[in-house]
Formats: C-alpha cells, sequence, structure tokens
C-alpha cells in the first residue's frame, strides 16, 4: 500500500488539462517528493458513463517507462462524494517547466546555442517516438512548453498524456488562448501528427526563447507572428527541421522517428563514446579492468609515444597519430560516469 503525505502546498505543474489542483507530496515508503493530482468530474454519471475507460487509460498510464516522459506512479478513483474525482500521483519535477526556464534565458541572451536546442529536440522526440510506437499509438495530446519539464542536469521530460476520457468532462477544461498556436489544424482529429505539431511550435519557441506576439500578453499567436519567428532564425537547417513539423497537411508532416535522423540531430557517435559504451557494459566481465577507468590508467597502460592511429596514403608518408596528439577536453572518468 502507498503511502502518501499530501503538503499544503499547490504546485504549477499540469500533466492533463483540466486538472482541478495539484499539490506537492512526499511518498513515505521511497521518501522522495511527488505531484498529488486531482481531477473532479462535474456530475456521477458523466464519471459512471466513462468509469471503464478511465481505468484504462490510467492503468496505461502507469506503464509507460521513458526516462523522457514524467513518471505516472499510481492513481485511485473517489466516488463517495456528489461529484467523483480521480487522484493520480506523478513524479515532481524540481526545476520547473521549459517555459519557466526559456523565459529566465531571455533575460540573458537572444537565442537558445544550437547544441543545447539539439539536445532538447532529441530528448523529445525520443518520448513521442515512445509514445507512438506502442500498440495502439498513445496520443499526447497537450504538448507545449508548460508541459515540458526540465531538470538541472539538463534533462527533459514531457508531462503524461492528456486522455479524452477526462478532458471533455472535467469541471475545469477551458481554451488557453496564449497556448492555441499549439493545435494542429486538423484538430479535433487525433492521430501521432497532432503531436509533432505542437512539438514543431515547442521547437520553434524553444529556437527563438519566444514566439512573436505570445510573451505575457496572452494574446492568440497568428499565423503570420509564426511566419516571422522563423524568418528570424538564423540557421536554414533550423527552419526546415521545425518546417517539416507544421506543415498543414498532417499526412506530410515527418514522424517521430523521421525527425530523430533528420541531418540537424542525427550524428554518428565517435569512436570514444562507443567504446565508452562497450566498456561499462562489460566491466564486470572484464577482470583487468577497474570499474572506473582513469585518465592515470590510461597512461599506465599506454604511454605517451604509443601509436593509438595510423593513416596510410598511397601518395604519401603514412600520417601516425601518437598518445600525445589526442586532445583531453574532458577528465575520462566523468566522461565514463556520464556513460553510466
Amino acid at each position: 500500500m502507498l503511502k502518501i503525505a499530501v503538503f499544503l502546498l499547490q504546485v504549477d505543474q499540469r500533466d492533463v488539462p483540466g486538472i482541478d489542483s495539484a499539490f506537492l507530496a512526499m511518498d513515505m515508503e521511497e521518501g522522495v517528493e511527488v505531484v498529488w493530482n486531482e481531477v473532479q468530474f462535474s456530475e456521477r454519471k458523466n464519471f459512471k458513463n466513462q468509469e471503464e475507460k478511465i481505468q484504462m487509460v490510467f492503468e496505461n498510464l502507469t506503464q509507460l517507462d521513458h526516462p523522457n516522459i514524467v513518471k505516472f506512479h499510481r492513481y485511485w478513483t473517489d466516488t463517495h462524494n456528489d461529484k467523483p474525482r480521480v487522484i493520480f500521483i506523478t513524479e515532481y519535477m524540481s526545476s520547473g517547466s521549459l517555459k519557466q526556464f526559456l523565459k529566465r534565458t531571455k533575460r540573458s541572451v537572444k537565442r537558445l546555442p544550437l547544441p543545447a536546442w539539439r539536445r532538447w529536440c532529441t530528448q523529445i522526440l525520443s518520448a513521442l517516438s515512445y509514445l507512438h510506437s506502442c500498440a495502439p499509438p498513445i496520443i499526447h495530446g497537450n504538448l507545449t512548453c508548460d508541459t515540458i519539464f526540465i531538470q538541472h542536469n539538463g534533462l527533459v521530460k514531457i508531462g503524461s498524456v492528456a486522455p479524452d476520457s477526462i478532458n471533455h468532462h472535467v469541471k475545469t477544461c477551458s481554451d488557453d488562448f496564449k497556448n492555441m498556436h499549439f493545435i494542429a489544424p486538423e484538430h479535433p482529429a487525433v492521430s501521432p501528427a497532432l503531436d509533432i505539431y505542437a512539438f514543431g511550435m515547442c521547437a520553434l519557441e524553444m529556437a527563438a526563447l519566444e514566439i512573436i506576439g505570445n510573451g505575457d500578453s496572452g494574446k492568440k499567436v497568428t499565423e503570420e507572428n509564426v511566419k516571422q519567428t522563423i524568418d528570424l532564425l538564423e540557421d536554414e537547417g533550423q527552419k526546415n527541421f521545425i518546417e517539416k513539423c507544421l506543415r498543414r497537411n498532417p499526412e506530410e508532416r515527418w514522424s517521430a522517428r523521421e525527425l530523430l535522423f533528420h541531418p540537424l540531430l542525427f550524428e554518428v557517435h565517435s569512436l570514444k563514446l562507443l567504446a565508452a559504451h562497450v566498456l561499462v557494459r562489460n566491466s564486470g566481465k572484464l577482470s583487468n579492468i577497474s570499474e572506473t577507468i582513469t585518465d592515470e590508467l590510461m597512461q599506465r597502460w599506454y604511454g605517451p609515444e604509443v601509436i593509438v592511429a595510423e593513416i596510410k596514403r598511397t601518395n604519401s608518408e603514412n600520417v601516425q597519430m601518437k598518445m600525445t596528439d589526442v586532445p583531453v577536453n574532458e577528465k575520462l572518468e566523468k566522461f565514463v560516469e556520464d556513460v553510466k
């Protein structure tokens, strides 16, 4: 039995549109902070008609397991009152939403550095690809920079999906004009392409830090605002990537998997990274290799004059690379630890 202690601290961390309240809580068994979410139905008959579907949806949510998706721990229903409610416990993201981070960043820089943008896009697409590859595909349905969360180490996670069975019957579900531009033109038709359109808007907002006309005014973002923001981007690859997400015809939008292989995101991992993964995987089998490899250990194995690579040429002399020619940009033990 899960024991939860609820604090009287309301948090703005919504995984599902229409949540009535969310509180910071403590999982007393695991000793970790979590979020206690409540969804209240307007009438008992609405809940009864949907109860089986709701339970199936929430049961599926508890099965999701991906490093870039906010963990959905468990749920239960409370039908003792006139207005039934569903309570569900999710992972707490202490560093806040991506939207909040972008607002803070905008105070000091004009553009998000491309490497950070690529890293975040890859993580979000990895989560979407995971959801869309389920059978049947799971559509997030509420992807905005407000429902994407960031940790202090740069890890990005998207909030849980927005089940229609909840969204259509909750007490406080209303249109949020400042986020209307995240909704694809084909809405209310539902498909994975719906998430890709919303992701494209997220990618644009991350790249520009703010979409023209959005700010704090709460005004509806127009198609012209979006086009102007794209035109302001300096990197042509970024523009091409975002435009593939925002095509009006959903059939023409790239899938999450296809976008992961876009030239701007896809990279062939270096031999150093591949070797580190092999080392970590086999550290228990290789008795002559310590668990944490260090620069000092490498120096002991290989002296500075040891040849680590040789380029053979037909029309000129071969080129040899020695240990001293290999630049060391970071401590080796930290690199291996990050891989772990």
